[in-house]
């Protein structure tokens, strides 16, 4: 090893030219700069660094985990998603967990991500649905607010989470009562009884801003942006706070179903618009991977024009219906946390 390509500072330091020691006091670093950054997101509503920097440090952890396995600590970031939740709330174990998504910084990382997808099936027909230019993908913005879980039962809200640390959250369910477009019961038909509907709680950005003007007029504090905003606002002990606030909801997901009513990611979206949920109006199915990336450029260029921040687009399973039902089930199980790629900043 030569002494030129070695980073003065550890922690600039190429993974691969890490010795055991250097690996080990990374691992303690990581664990515990994550730690901190989890709890200022997820528990403080006050986030230091963007998502693509702070996806960086975990991708690091992840790349000297894999070169050291042995090295793996008990608290380590890869065994657990978020923080814990605050207090003040009662907790709620999520019955399906609350995953996080892959991430991808550039198109290459894309194409592996649904390289990796293809690995599931062996059939000549499935191989031919799920080629890099027939398969079926579900793109969407990837909204900058906070996730949550609305639980439905005979079509009722019952409950209303945050996502906390991927495993326990916090019950929200009376403030997320007050937001319109969380709907009190589903409408139309064909609902499990029991249905969690997971999406994004935001504040659109022309709302925020008149908000913040109004606070500094009064001069009072203003919020950092809207995401921080969103998610102070759902947090709230009075609700009647969170009522005088215009939160929205987009749904995108599904934990605990009581029975299948979906088959891909687009029929679960048309599913939720029927019962009466906001779903995202720039979803796209689109097919093959080529249409994926285009629809990742498209909306890099309309950024500015959206009426939400967003830091990115989110893929999902959207593969045909009929393929081989084994090698959909693992492939469900292995990637259902779907992607999300970044936008530049």
């Amino acid at each position: 090893m030569k002494a030129e390509k070695l980073a003065p500072d550890i922690a600039a330091r190429a993974v691969e030219l890490l010795t055991e020691e250097e690996a080990k006091g990374e691992l303690a670093r990581l664990a515990a700069e994550i730690a901190h950054h989890d709890q200022l997101y997820h528990a403080k509503d006050a986030p230091e660094i963007s998502d693509a920097e702070y996806d960086r440090l975990r991708q690091r952890n992840t790349a000297i985990e894999a070169r050291f396995p042995e090295l793996i600590r008990s608290d380590s970031p890869t065994r657990r998603v978020g923080a814990a939740p605050a207090a003040g709330f009662s907790k709620v174990t999520h019955r399906v967990p609350m995953l996080s998504l892959e991430n991808a910084f550039a198109e290459e990382d894309v194409r592996d991500f649904f390289a990796g997808v293809r690995n599931f099936f062996r059939r000549p027909e499935d191989l031919a649905r799920v080629a890099e230019d027939a398969i079926e993908v579900m793109a969407e913005p990837k909204i900058d607010g906070l996730s949550a879980a609305l639980r439905y039962e005979n079509g009722r809200l019952v409950l209303g989470a945050t996502r906390g640390d991927g495993v326990t959250g916090e019950d929200i369910t009376v403030n997320i009562r007050t937001l319109k477009t969380a709907p009190e019961k589903l409408a139309g038909r064909g609902w499990p009884e029991i249905i969690e509907i997971r999406g994004e709680v935001y504040m659109e950005r022309a709302a925020f801003m008149a908000f913040n003007a109004e606070r500094a007029a009064a001069g009072e504090q203003v919020f950092a942006n809207p995401r921080n905003f969103a998610a102070g606002s759902l947090r709230q002990l009075d609700p009647a706070v969170t009522a005088s606030r215009p939160l929205k909801f987009f749904a995108y997901a599904w934990g605990e179903a009581s029975a299948p009513f979906a088959k891909s990611q687009a029929e679960a979206l048309t599913r939720f618009r029927d019962w009466g949920l906001s779903v995202n109006p720039q979803s796209k199915l689109c097919r093959g991977i080529a249409e994926v990336i285009a629809y990742h450029d498209d909306l890099e260029a309309r950024r500015s024009e959206l009426l939400y921040d967003i830091d990115g687009d989110r893929y999902s399973d959207a593969v045909s219906k009929g393929v081989e039902t084994n090698a959909r089930a693992r492939m469900t199980e292995d990637c259902k946390r779907g992607i999300a790629r970044f936008l530049e900043k």
